[in-house]
């Protein structure tokens, strides 16, 4: 006999699935033409068919199964999707991924316990896809054809670089409006901290992309030397590594002679499987990243300012600190894209160690001004 609870889980489960059975075609459609389309595709059949497991359940008990509602993750993540292509997005299904299945642990039925079993093969597949890890012998060097260095986790970057500068700026304002001085220091006080910080950020991106450009240079130009000079080793540890990835030892040799076979590919395919490098861009333009991790800040770093351009005192510190802490829910909010967790509460998490930072500096800064006024 069925519980109000099993009833309720069961619907917890259809939502679960029929969102992944969503975002796995999103990814699918937005680069049709790729070799991991299929696998998208795939993907997204499997949960449309536990999607409709979960939907007999229901009726079965009685219970007519809600209409599809797609959450906002699902939204948002599609949409990225779309716009900027699933490399985007991997890394971040890649962890939310990492706890698939656990949802049915403990469940007698024996669907639930082969959907687990599949969940944890897709949280596999994504993590593979993530680290450019290639998943089939006959698409190894052609799948996607990213590593991790050079695709990154761009939306954890921007959620974090904006994170730094609203909760640093915030908290230098707050400092600076507790010592009780004029609206027109805050700004500038505020303005030096968007700058210095922005800066900062831009110069510590730099100096991190353009060692690691020069480190991957280095390293592509002695793989190459080696390369020259024993071609049979580089073959055969190519060899090994596709066994690895789970190839036989004949296929995998086969592969590495194939590939290697190609003069002109040759070394571009060992520095992405030997090293993990995509030479064509060698982790990025260091210039593009100091001016992104730049603007990131900024627009994080303006948001407690804005007020104190229209107003101040009393009512420019309460306009701040309520504009940094609608800033602060946003970006706790967006984290959840990457960890899965509830929206609500990680905003609110985030507003509450941001308010607290906030209100410290508030507290020394009124202590210091006042033993110096």
């Amino acid at each position: 006999m069925t519980t109000p609870r099993d009833q309720l889980r069961w619907q917890q489960n259809l939502t679960a699935e029929r969102n992944a059975a969503a975002l796995y075609q999103a990814l699918a459609e937005a680069d049709p033409q790729a070799p991991a389309a299929k696998l998208y595709t795939k993907l997204a059949d499997t949960e449309r068919r536990h999607a409709a497991h979960w939907e007999q359940r229901l009726r079965e008990a009685g219970v007519e199964p809600p209409r599809l509602g797609l959450n906002w993750r699902t939204r948002v993540l599609g949409w990225l999707a779309r716009r900027w292509g699933p490399a985007l997005v991997l890394p971040t299904l890649a962890e939310i991924e990492r706890d698939a299945g656990s949802e049915y642990a403990g469940d007698p039925d024996q669907a639930a316990q082969k959907m687990a079993r599949d969940e944890r093969g897709h949280a596999r597949m994504f993590a593979a896809l993530a680290d450019g890890t290639k998943l089939e012998g006959g698409e190894l060097a052609r799948l996607e054809g990213r590593h991790k260095a050079a695709g990154g986790n761009a939306l954890r970057a921007a959620v974090l670089g904006a994170n730094d500068g609203l909760l640093s700026n915030f908290s230098l304002i707050m400092g600076v409006a507790g010592a009780q001085v004029a609206g027109g220091t805050i700004v500038v006080t505020g303005l030096a901290g968007l700058v210095a910080g922005a800066c900062s950020m831009a110069l510590g991106e730099w100096l991190s992309v353009q060692s690691a450009r020069e480190l991957y240079s280095h390293q592509i130009k002695i793989e190459a030397d080696e390369l020259a000079e024993t071609p049979a080793e580089e073959m055969e540890e190519l060899a090994l590594i596709y066994q690895a990835k789970g190839l036989s030892a004949a296929e995998a040799r086969k592969l590495a002679e194939r590939l290697l076979s190609d003069k002109d590919h040759a070394l571009d395919t060992l520095a992405r499987e030997e090293l993990g490098i995509n030479p064509e861009d060698l982790g990025g333009s260091a210039w593009e990243a100091a001016g992104t991790s730049f603007l990131l800040f900024a627009v994080g770093a303006i948001i407690p300012l804005l007020p104190f351009f229209f107003t101040h005192g009393t009512t420019g510190v309460l306009w701040s600190a309520g504009a940094s802490a609608l800033g602060l829910f946003a970006i706790g909010a967006a984290i959840t894209l990457m960890t899965g967790r509830n929206a609500f509460w990680a905003g609110l998490r985030q507003v509450l160690i941001g308010v607290a930072a906030a209100a410290v500096t508030y507290f020394l800064g009124h202590l210091v001004g006042g033993h110096l006024g």
